[in-house]
């Protein structure tokens, strides 16, 4: 029903435009009385945004389920992905959109306001798994969870609407992959391994003369393996 009432939504702000068109409006293009409407969606602007609250319950649960060895720069990540997923599960509608919350003050703050709780979601993860070894001095921590989740959040959001504005075309999946790199190479050294697993970072390098020494754990996976490696040998 959320999904009815969203697409009736959508239809009558394209034809009527929003501020034109009424709830008894959308409840009657869905087939259903206003009360019903009304169980659903608090008011009309939310109807365009009917699938955050199950995703930011996915996001969670990514994070819940994390294994022990992921660095949590990379949970965060994977994280966000399920934003993306519901997009990308309905392009045409992810489109129209996009192009209504340009054009409406109201969608766009409300928009902004769905953006803002993951962001919370992310910082509270992040700020609970620092690499011990990595901790700045003083009170710093709070500051790059924070700084580090909203990084993240805006690589995906600058992805996405470059995707939208392309009409929903092209790999999407991969020109998130590669923000996510930009990401983790700027803030990965002070967000490691996880504090309450009780062992090191999945990786660690030292370095003698041009001997590149790596170390890891045997269930550390190799993609954060090489990453260690490329980072280290950039620093030469």
């Amino acid at each position: 029903m959320r999904r009815e009432l969203s697409a009736a939504a959508m239809e009558l702000f394209a034809t009527k435009g929003y501020e034109a068109t009424t709830v008894d409006e959308i409840a009657a293009a869905a087939g259903v009385a206003r009360r019903t409407f009304f169980r659903h969606f608090r008011s009309k602007e939310e109807a365009i945004f009917p699938d955050h609250d199950d995703t930011l319950v996915r996001a969670a649960a990514v994070l819940d389920a994390a294994p022990a060895h992921e660095n949590p720069l990379d949970t965060v990540c994977r994280g966000i992905k399920e934003v993306m997923r519901m997009y990308a599960a309905s392009p045409a509608v992810s489109v129209a959109r996009y192009h209504l919350t340009r054009e409406v003050p109201t969608l766009r703050e409300a928009e902004i306001a769905s953006v803002a709780r993951y962001e919370r979601l992310f910082t509270r993860y992040l700020l609970g798994h620092f690499d011990e070894d990595a901790h700045r001095e003083g009170d710093d921590d709070p500051l790059l969870a924070e700084v580090a989740a909203s990084a993240v959040v805006t690589a995906h959001n600058h992805v996405l609407r470059r995707w939208l504005r392309a009409g929903a075309q092209g790999d999407v999946e991969t020109q998130l992959d590669h923000a996510f790199e930009i990401v983790r190479e700027t803030f990965g050294t002070g967000i490691g391994g996880r504090s309450d697993a009780g062992e090191s970072a999945p990786a660690a390098v030292s370095r003698t003369g041009e001997v590149l020494v790596t170390v890891a754990r045997t269930d550390a996976p190799l993609d954060e393996v090489m990453r260690t490696i490329e980072r280290a040998l950039k620093k030469r």
